[in-house]
């Protein structure tokens, strides 16, 4: 009598690659990926090989999305030393033997150019949710004042670049897991107290400090023209200003509604700068409106809340504060490129996640969103 052998159509035995992930996060990502193709082939209309290139990009993203999320979170706890170790090296060497663009020395030819400064945006946070995984139960002030010391070394090698864009997203990614581990409120507080105080007296100097010849010590002359320039973008509106001045005009056009898909006249002639990457937010306000503004919003405030709820669920201390600070993440480079392009905040170089050309950034929240769907699928097939 033969033998029949009962096997699973291909199709079922493929999802079963997929069993445990967090599908409504995933149904998020997706539609915000696909939402950057469709503003991207909008803004990219007089240079499209940028949207085919975009395309290569987001299918990178996704491979490394999945391949991540099949290593288990503890696995990754391995890695967090070495990866720390070898971006802080990485950054040394730029420092000592860098490549040199537009008065930033950023970039580093290992038989290929990279930029290690990338790469701390997912080793930071590892590293530190290694280091109090390590100090569990037995946490003290000196553990997070060691956790301080891991985190400002890469940020001051990475300021000193210049590249505060970067150097912000890595300070926040840091600081997310310092917090989360346990950081006590009091020790939060003053700094919090010592920024809104800051930026209340620049307001008020602006007038005095922001003229030619003071010297802000702290900061590059490029850094100090783009706090004045945010604090009064019409004293030089087509030098500083320009992109700021801009990207409020095109903001402003959408209207309620918007002026409808490739329908955009200030990126459609090309008034805003950089409208595929750091300001594409402008492109898509001003073709979809205040209503699609509100539905981007809302799309990055659910993928942030279920980042941070998959992150409770993580069954050990490194988990939930690599998970907590991944999530915190989107919101970060979300806000900061939002307050940019509209004036609140500086323009610092952040691209809007999951949205704004570029293979890097992609890449880099691929592997956080591969990170969250590792530790969604780790926690279901334990309790299975």
């Amino acid at each position: 009598m033969p033998i029949v052998v009962s096997q699973r159509p291909l199709h079922q035995r493929a999802l079963r690659w997929f069993d445990g992930y967090d599908r409504p996060f995933m149904a998020v990502v997706g539609v915000l990926l696909m939402l950057g193709l469709v503003i991207m082939y909008s803004a990219a209309q007089s240079e499209m090989d940028r949207f085919y290139s975009q395309l290569r990009n987001v299918g990178v993203a996704v491979m490394v999305m999945l391949v991540v999320s099949q290593i288990n979170p503890q696995a990754m706890r391995r890695f967090a030393v070495p990866a720390y170790v070898v971006g802080v090296l990485l950054l040394v060497a730029v420092e000592l033997f860098g490549i040199t663009r537009k008065g930033s020395t950023r970039w580093l030819n290992v038989g290929m150019v990279i930029q290690p400064s990338e790469m701390m945006k997912i080793a930071m946070p590892l590293m530190l949710a290694w280091w109090f995984q390590l100090r569990e139960g037995k946490m003290r002030a000196l553990d997070f004042a060691v956790a301080g010391l891991i985190l400002a070394v890469p940020v001051a090698l990475i300021v000193k670049q210049p590249d505060l864009g970067t150097s912000l997203l890595v300070l926040a990614s840091g600081l997310f897991v310092i917090y989360f581990a346990g950081l006590s409120w009091r020790w939060i507080v003053p700094p919090v107290v010592l920024v809104v105080v800051g930026i209340l007296v620049l307001v008020v100097m602006e007038s005095s400090w922001c003229q030619p010849g003071v010297d802000w010590v702290v900061l590059h002359d490029y850094q100090k023209q783009r706090v004045c320039t945010l604090l009064d973008p019409t004293k030089d509106p087509l030098g500083t200003g320009f992109h700021i001045i801009q990207g409020i005009i095109a903001i402003g056009a959408g209207g309620v509604m918007g002026q409808g898909w490739l329908q955009g006249s200030q990126t459609q002639l090309e008034f805003v700068p950089e409208h595929t990457t750091d300001f594409i937010f402008t492109a898509f306000a001003e073709e979809f409106g205040m209503v699609g503004v509100w539905i981007m919003l809302a799309l990055y405030g659910y993928l942030v809340l279920r980042g941070l709820w998959i992150a409770a669920q993580g069954s050990t201390l490194f988990a939930r504060l690599l998970g907590a600070a991944m999530s915190l993440i989107f919101f970060v480079y979300a806000f900061v490129n939002i307050a940019m392009v509209s004036g609140l905040l500086p323009v610092v170089g952040v691209p809007l996640p999951l949205i704004s050309y570029g293979g890097t950034a992609l890449v880099t929240l691929g592997m956080a969103v591969g990170i969250l769907m590792s530790i969604a699928r780790t926690r279901q097939l334990v309790q299975s």
